[in-house]
Parts: C-alpha cells; structure tokens; sequence
C-alpha cells in the first residue's frame, strides 16, 4: 500500500525522483561549489570592508587628537582674551578673534568635505 502512494506521488515527478535515487549528485556538487565559492569570495569582501573601516576610525581619531593638541592653547588665547575683559579694539584681541574665525570657518569646510565626500 505504501508502494503504490509512493509510486503514484511520484509518478509525475521524475525530478524528484531523481534527486531521491541519487542521480543527480554531479549537479548538486556543481551548485554546492559555486555557492562555496561565493561565500568565500564575500567572506573576503566583508574582511576588506572591516580592515577599511578600522582604518578610517583610527585615521579620525588621529586628526581628532592633533586637532586638539595644535588648537589648545590658541583656543586658551581666544577664551583667556574674550574672558579677562580686555578691551575688542585692542591689537591683539582683533587678531585672536579674526584667527579664531577663519580657524572655526576651516574646520567647518573640512568636515563638510568630508561629508560630501562619504555621501552617495
């Protein structure tokens, strides 16, 4: 009785039963070779992505620091001379401050470069 389900399941399907007698083992072992390729070629892509994007956090981090480290003490200037209530028309009050602004204005163009640039 399980003979005749089965043969009558199978009947129109002569792929499937094919597959079940082994018959097509050449083409799977096609197929699982492309797909392990595949995988093996993505797995490469995903470890050159992770590399790129460890790389570009570090290099972010450095000009954070160097920015820091080289703008400190002219920040200190500007703060110490606008602060201590020293007179604007003062020489040196004028060209802290007209520093400070194109200082500030560079820093604003370089991170909206580098917006523009990451964006698609």
């Amino acid at each position: 009785m399980n003979e005749e389900r089965l043969a009558k399941a199978l009947s129109g399907n002569e792929g499937l039963l094919s597959a079940l007698a082994g018959k097509q083992a050449g083409a799977e072992r096609v197929t699982a070779d492309r797909t392990r390729r595949v995988v093996r070629t993505s797995l490469g892509v995903l470890q050159e992505q992770k590399v790129h994007r460890k790389r570009n956090i570090s290099l972010a981090l450095a000009a954070l620091i160097l920015s820091v480290v080289f703008l400190g003490p002219f920040l200190w200037r500007l703060s110490y001379e606008l602060l201590e209530g020293d007179h604007f028309l003062d020489y040196t009050a004028q060209i802290t401050l007209g520093a400070g602004a194109v200082a500030s204005a560079l820093v604003a163009s370089m991170l909206v470069a580098g917006w523009l640039r990451k964006r698609p």
